[in-house]
């Protein structure tokens, strides 16, 4: 290029580089208010990546992240903001819980982001709803859970899954002097449980032979990969593969065909059934005799499934590795369970006495807290709000409240939070088992949206605990810590491995 090319076009050069300097700095100064803005209370954000490169460092390890960063914030309330998502506010402040979950319930519905993630999957489930959809389905679903119904269920579905079932198996294994995959067996339990309750159907995935339930698999396989949209780094390319129909959106649309095909079909059967003399009282035959519409049939029947089934065996899996740990404490569960048996000769647990088992309760409330079996939980604000502590929330931004994160924070629980401590739950013998504020200890959520089967869980992890304490000591096979793994539920990576041992009197 010539010199007098290079001389005519100069003043234009010294005319671009005016506003380019211009906007460099504007760029500048934006960044360093983000990065004064959200110093202390969130990670390192910069223009139009946010914290996109601190989430892709911690991506596998997510949930520390977060409860690090919520342990260092004076608020115990965190600002996540990033390329391609929506931005978020992750909190495990009781206040903010409570204003979210219910002060300011109608402002902070699931919101249609998060039922992106998951209506594949659940449709226009009760997990997935919200307005008087929501309202309709809960009312319908509260049937299951009276007293009438948590007797009976004592009575007819636990005695027969533990005694006749899963001891069985815990004995064999004991005898042979084997090793079983516990987090595996209490799935079969919990998956042959809620389908009884739920579709009035027996798979039987704890028969002595294994059999493997297509339907189980297909369960896993779909809120495993339903659950991975919700912390890819960008969403963009989820979606993208989902409309290509290739990778593992392409695996998710088979899973979810086949758990939707596998629960139409039982509907089908069932209406065509017709009166039955029997009169069944689960809840696929309850919400077919309401006329209800059958996409809203099934879409309820699988996220009772998926709910009733992961929870509980994620809960009672991490509960059996934490007590394994300490013998005095379960020598006073096994103690506790012997004088709330029926009796010598029948070996089995009323309602009522599972009720006043307090010390295994206190047991089971501090295994949650520590390993909750739902990490986090989202709602998206419809409007402009502010949390209790100041937090700014704008129309439209996910705000998270973090079970796992508040399990760990010394603010909530004191110096001795990460030690297992059951008696923290016993103020007394006499007033039982501390209730904690549910906005501290929100396992099974709180306000309107409360968990119904809050107190199932409870009478079924009570029954398989004091059943199979009272006759055997599990012990893990592997010393080193388990790996939590957060989905839609959490799960212990690679099971729990353990052997079976007569308990000694």
């Amino acid at each position: 290029m010539s010199m007098a090319v290079v001389f005519l076009q100069l003043p234009m050069l010294v005319a671009l580089s005016v506003p380019c300097a211009f906007f460099f700095e504007y760029v500048l100064r934006l960044g360093f208010q983000y990065y004064k803005q959200y110093s202390g209370q969130s990670p390192p954000t910069y223009p139009v990546l946010g914290c996109l490169i601190s989430f892709y460092k911690n991506r596998y390890r997510l949930l520390d992240w977060y409860t690090d960063l919520l342990a260092q914030s004076p608020t115990q309330t965190v600002t996540i903001a990033r390329f391609g998502a929506t931005k978020t506010i992750v909190t495990a402040n009781p206040e903010n819980v409570e204003y979210i979950l219910k002060t300011r319930f109608d402002n902070f519905p699931k919101g249609k982001p998060f039922t992106e993630i998951l209506g594949d999957f659940l449709g226009r489930g009760i997990f997935n709803v919200d307005g008087e959809l929501w309202h309709t389905q809960r009312k319908l679903a509260s049937h299951q859970f009276s007293i009438h119904t948590l007797r009976e269920y004592v009575a007819t579905t636990l005695e027969t899954e533990v005694n006749q079932r899963l001891l069985p198996i815990l004995e064999r294994v004991c005898l042979k002097q084997g090793v079983v995959d516990m987090q595996d067996l209490l799935r079969r339990f919990a998956f042959d449980s809620v389908c009884m309750i739920s579709l009035g159907t027996d798979p039987a995935c704890l028969h002595p032979s294994f059999p493997a339930s297509p339907l189980a698999g297909a369960f896993d396989v779909a809120s495993e990969i339903s659950a991975r949209r919700a912390t890819a780094p960008v969403s963009a390319l989820w979606k993208a593969k989902r409309i290509l129909g290739i990778g593992s959106e392409r695996v998710l649309r088979e899973a979810i065909d086949q758990v939707h095909d596998s629960v139409m079909d039982l509907i089908r059967y069932r209406k065509a059934e017709g009166n039955d003399k029997r009169k069944k009282k689960d809840l696929l035959s309850r919400l077919i005799a309401g006329g209800h519409d059958e996409e809203v049939i099934r879409d309820m029947v699988i996220s009772f499934i998926m709910a009733g089934r992961d929870t509980t065996s994620a809960a009672l899996t991490w509960f059996f590795w934490l007590i394994s740990n300490h013998p005095d404490i379960q020598k006073q569960i096994v103690k506790e369970a012997e004088t709330k048996m029926r009796s010598e000769e029948d070996q089995t647990f009323a309602y009522d006495d599972l009720k006043e088992m307090r010390t295994l309760e206190a047991c089971l409330c501090e295994s949650m807290r520590l390993y909750p079996p739902v990490a986090w939980d989202s709602k998206h604000a419809m409007s402009n709000d502010t949390l209790p502590d100041g937090t700014l929330v704008a129309k439209g931004d996910r705000v998270t409240y973090f079970p796992y994160g508040m399990g760990r924070m010394e603010a909530l629980w004191g110096k001795d939070w990460l030690e297992f401590r059951p008696i923290r739950w016993l103020e007394s013998p006499e007033k039982g088992v501390s209730r904690f504020s549910p906005y501290k200890f929100p396992v099974f959520q709180a306000g309107p949206r409360v968990c119904l089967g809050k107190e199932m869980a409870f009478i079924q992890m009570k029954y398989v605990a004091a059943s199979v304490l009272r006759k055997f000591e599990i012990r893990p096979i592997s010393p080193r810590q388990p790996v939590f793994v957060p989905l839609l539920t959490a799960y212990m990576a690679g099971g729990l491995k353990v052997s079976v041992h007569k308990r000694g009197k």
